[in-house]
């Protein structure tokens, strides 16, 4: 049984997609509210008849700028200027479902691609009703009225703004039909824009789930088992009750709760308590035991066959020389800057949520059920969000804040600290990469083989059927290059502890893998990596493009500085083409990038100062992972527990980082991650160059290079 990554999604959850129209969204945030009457035309615009617009960002802004991207897609359309607008983030509801991931979901790079051309759609029509709606007013046709700048003009000086003709247009049945303008006409999208969030953020007047306050609200501060999934056996709670602006103490599923008048009191309560945990099976892992069962599992798990070409066991079978290897990549916290937190308020049956989230309706649902309520009596705000990574698609400390509030009938607050945060996570998984290739007598690939083992995410998220492909990890299974003869299976297998998305998926984990291994090929055929991958791309023009792009704003052609060297790595993620340059020095075995060179084709953009930064930051966060970060077990206790021990780039660390945008006219596609999985095998072929050492598993660390 084999399933494409946005079907099996788009099976699973409850919500339909598509555009729905004329309807009333409760729950949006005060962002939206305005001075006088409010009229939704559409799920995307609201136009209250002060002339006040809010655009709504269907996707959770955590940074990556959806919050002035999603906005100048309708305003293109709608013919405002973003500077007269307001922004509020959607509330759960079926409108808001990402088409391509089947759900209301910020992730896996496809905010821009699924709404390049809904959110257009909805302005246009928009648009086209306030039009019409002039053109009632008047007794005149349409087609002699115009709109710009959120006014309407008609003949004769005739001129109405758009929240003069609110009312009349949003009680008007959307247009079936728009016409969306030619990209060349576009004035908003595709140009430089400086984003709307950043004025709040500097001010201070941007709202964290960490700054959200309620009115009577308390504090909570949860005591986890140690080892994750552990239950409580039994708890003393004694002293905690005694202390200054203690209200409550109570046990959920995950913990006991310690509940304040603010979050120190709270905090240093529960650090009173004496707790008896029945720990779980969880306590007899370690990292050993985990890749144990990993290589265990290559031989007895059923493999499930992600795609094959041509007869590799012939290929294979006369090569001339055959070249395998084999790669490790570890275990990763999502390490937000903004802890787990969500503020609950349940009463009279029915719960207001606030907070950070990645996943509207998985929150609404999880808290409903976990309560015995119904969804439509759960209402959800989201605030910016200090960072996601895919840690935010989870909802465990959503249903903790709403089952506190629930147990002392207040609204609650619940904050987990930085070390609850690093021992509690939903690690990206361990996983095991086996490859071969048969090499002709030329040194080119006539012949390979490529094997994942490691745990599927979804199967845990999202039900997947046992021994069925998760599409989620075959992302860049199959690398690029042309290879006459493939085959690229999966091994899917539980180490027992919780595995959850991280930034960029199995894009980081499968590009490591293959872009480590082409290099290897490039040595064993006695060619240049850039070249000998030049070589095996003449059916793919735009990865070909981008590496050629790459390769001359490097300079890869001149000897690299004195005692620098490069690397180079290549991939097609989430539609885009991306081709990167890392260069190193080393100081022992101790890795310093100086410089990281990197060319995209991602298709039309929306605003490319957040393609810039968008990958800039990815490179940042993939550098983490690539040259320190590693969570450890010991009987199931997580070791690393803050950035002292699980670091993240410092700013003397960070590279100088080019960046060259080819000028695409190809649809969309994403950016919030590619540059995260390639930056891993572009230091490490860099490595190679330097020291001759090839090191096959991940992170970078000296210790590992010591050893290699």
């Amino acid at each position: 049984m084999t399933i494409s990554r946005r079907n099996f999604l788009k099976s699973s959850a409850t919500a339909a997609s598509g555009l729905m129209l004329g309807m009333y969204l409760p729950g949006l945030s005060s962002e939206a509210l305005a001075a006088g009457t409010i009229y939704t035309p559409n799920a995307w615009v609201h136009i209250a008849d002060d002339n006040t617009i809010t655009l709504i960002s269907a996707r959770s802004e955590m940074g990556q700028g959806v919050y002035t991207s999603m906005p100048m897609l309708i305003a293109e359309e709608l013919h405002v200027n973003l500077k007269q607008i307001k922004v509020a983030i959607a509330p759960p509801n079926a409108v808001y479902v990402n088409a391509l991931l089947g759900a209301q979901i910020t992730g896996g790079s496809t905010s821009v691609r699924d709404g390049w051309e809904k959110l257009r759609i909805g302005g246009a029509q928009v648009r086209t009703m306030l039009i019409s709606a002039a053109a009632s007013k008047w007794g005149v046709d349409p087609a002699q009225c115009h709109a710009e700048h959120g006014v309407v003009f008609g003949p004769n000086g005739k001129q109405a703004s758009y929240g003069q003709l609110a009312e009349a247009a949003s009680k008007l049945s959307p247009p079936k039909e728009v016409a969306l303008k030619d990209p060349k006409d576009f004035t908003i999208v595709g140009k430089a824009t400086k984003r709307l969030d950043t004025p709040r953020k500097v001010n201070g007047t941007a709202e964290y789930g960490i700054d959200v306050k309620l009115p009577g609200m308390v504090y909570a501060s949860l005591q986890q088992c140690p080892v994750i999934g552990g239950k409580v056996k039994s708890f003393d709670a004694a002293k905690a009750r005694t202390m200054p602006g203690v209200i409550d103490v109570v046990q959920i599923n995950d913990g006991v709760a310690v509940v304040a008048n603010s979050y120190w009191r709270a905090k240093k309560a529960r650090d009173t308590l004496n707790v008896q945990w029945d720990e779980g099976p969880v306590a007899l892992l370690s990292n050993a035991v985990m890749m144990d069962g990993i290589r265990d599992a290559v031989n007895k798990e059923k493999l499930i066959n992600i795609k094959t070409t041509g007869d590799v066991a012939a290929a294979m079978g006369g090569a001339a020389k055959t070249v395998k290897a084999e790669y490790e990549s570890q275990l990763l916290a999502h390490a937000t800057l903004e802890p787990m937190n969500f503020t609950a308020d349940y009463r009279d049956g029915k719960c207001l949520l606030v907070g950070p989230t990645q996943f509207q309706q998985g929150a609404q649902g999880a808290v409903a059920a976990a309560l015995g309520l119904k969804p439509e009596d759960v209402t959800l705000h989201t605030t910016f969000l200090g960072g996601g990574f895919g840690r935010r698609l989870e909802l465990d400390f959503i249903v903790q804040a709403a089952e506190i509030s629930k147990a002392v009938g207040r609204p609650v607050k619940l904050l987990w600290t930085r070390e609850d945060d690093t021992t509690h996570d939903f690690y990206r998984p361990m996983a095991l990469h086996r490859l071969a290739a048969g090499l002709d007598g030329a040194g080119k690939p006539v012949g390979m083989t490529f094997q994942i083992t490691s745990q599927s995410v979804t199967q845990r998220a999202f039900g997947l059927p046992k021994e069925t492909l998760d599409p989620f990890m075959a992302e860049a299974s199959i690398a690029a290059y042309d290879i006459p003869n493939t085959q690229h299976d999966m091994v899917i297998h539980d180490t027992g502890l919780r595995a959850g998305y991280w930034r960029s998926v199995s894009h980081a984990l499968n590009a490591f893998a293959n872009e480590s291994f082409i290099d290897e090929l490039a040595v064993a055929a006695g060619k240049d990596p850039y070249a000998y991958r030049l070589d095996l791309l003449d059916k793919q023009p735009r990865l070909a493009n981008v590496l050629k792009l790459a390769a001359v704003k490097a300079d890869w052609s001149s000897p690299a500085p004195m005692g620098h060297y490069r690397g180079i790595a290549l991939m097609e993620g989430y539609d885009t083409s991306m081709a990167q340059i890392a260069e190193i020095s080393l100081k022992g075995n101790e890795i310093q990038v100086h410089r990281v060179v990197v060319a995209v084709d991602l298709g039309r953009m929306v605003n490319p100062d957040t393609v810039e930064a968008q990958i800039q930051s990815s490179i940042v966060f993939g550098l983490s992972a690539a040259l320190f970060d590693e969570v450890t077990l010991e009987n199931g206790r997580v070791q690393q527990t803050n950035f002292n021990n699980y670091p993240v780039l410092r700013m003397y660390q960070t590279p100088r980082i080019d960046v060259v945008i080819v000028d695409s006219t190809e649809k969309p596609g994403g950016i919030g991650e590619p540059a995260t999985a390639l930056i891993g095998p572009a230091v490490a072929n860099a490595l190679f160059a330097a020291n001759g050492k090839r090191l096959r598993k991940l992170p970078l660390t000296a210790a590992n290079i010591a050893r290699a």
